[in-house]
């Protein structure tokens, strides 16, 4: 970022939005926000807590479990509407559907399906990120041009062969990209679950926080969810770059 002909760090940005919290919360311009110091504070009091370690244990398994699920299908769907036209026109409009759709209106049915415990976590998780990873699986293999599939196949190779060792590599920034935001909607999906169901992870925190006031306590749980967003969103994001030569095979 470059201000006046001066580069400016984009963590700039970020200790602009902590002065700007710290300010208002001195202030007392809104009660829900306490001095963003208080709320460094209260990380160094929550986190070391039994009921954190147990909530966390419980919120990354969900979301663990969750996202196996939806990148174990959609992976492989977004691959099969990319290739076949006809499972294309079946799937394209459901997948587009519950992209766009308020999937929070849908927990409280899944709740009465899978109960108030970690399986309706599991498929609120799921379903907050496998359509996105579907749709860029699909834009992936939709790009990859016909020449490698008729180069594979007149050096004799499988079905399989074509689709495991031309196909996905050649697809993978787009699938990765995916994975990416599909991690990203499945934190959100995990913190909705929790919310919703109230008894269990961080939900139950977020319940008990918000009940007795504690905001401080309250929004250093909520940065924590925000920094773990934003690790994984890094790792997947440089784990593109790292195999981004693989774009380059598709102008071949």
């Amino acid at each position: 970022m470059t201000v006046l002909g001066h580069r400016i760090p984009m963590m700039a940005s970020l200790l602009l939005w902590a002065l700007a919290w710290e300010v208002v919360g001195r202030l007392g311009l809104v009660l829900l926000f306490p001095p963003f110091s208080e709320v460094v504070a209260a990380l160094f009091t929550v986190v070391p807590t039994q009921s954190f370690l147990d909530a966390a244990v419980i919120t990354v398994l969900s979301f663990v479990l969750g996202m196996a699920l939806a990148i174990a299908v959609g992976v492989p769907l977004g691959a099969l509407m990319g290739r076949f036209t006809a499972v294309d026109q079946f799937a394209g409009m459901w997948v587009n559907l519950f992209v766009s759709a308020p999937l929070s209106a849908l927990v409280p049915v899944i709740m009465l399906l899978f109960g108030m415990g970690t399986a309706t976590v599991v498929v609120t998780v799921f379903l907050f990120a496998v359509w996105i990873i579907a749709l860029d699986t699909r834009a992936g293999i939709r790009h990859v041009p016909p020449s490698l599939v008729e180069m594979a196949h007149s050096f004799g190779a499988t079905r399989w062969q074509t689709a495991s060792r031309i196909l996905l590599l050649a697809a993978l920034p787009e699938i990765l990209a995916g994975i990416r935001v599909g991690l990203i909607r499945g934190v959100k999906g995990v913190v909705v679950g929790q919310l919703l169901v109230s008894i269990i992870g961080f939900g139950a925190l977020f319940e008990l926080y918000s009940r007795n006031f504690l905001m401080a306590e309250f929004w250093a749980l909520t940065l924590v969810l925000f920094a773990f967003a934003l690790l994984l969103s890094g790792l997947v994001s440089r784990l593109e770059h790292r195999i981004a030569y693989y774009a380059g095979v598709r102008q071949s």
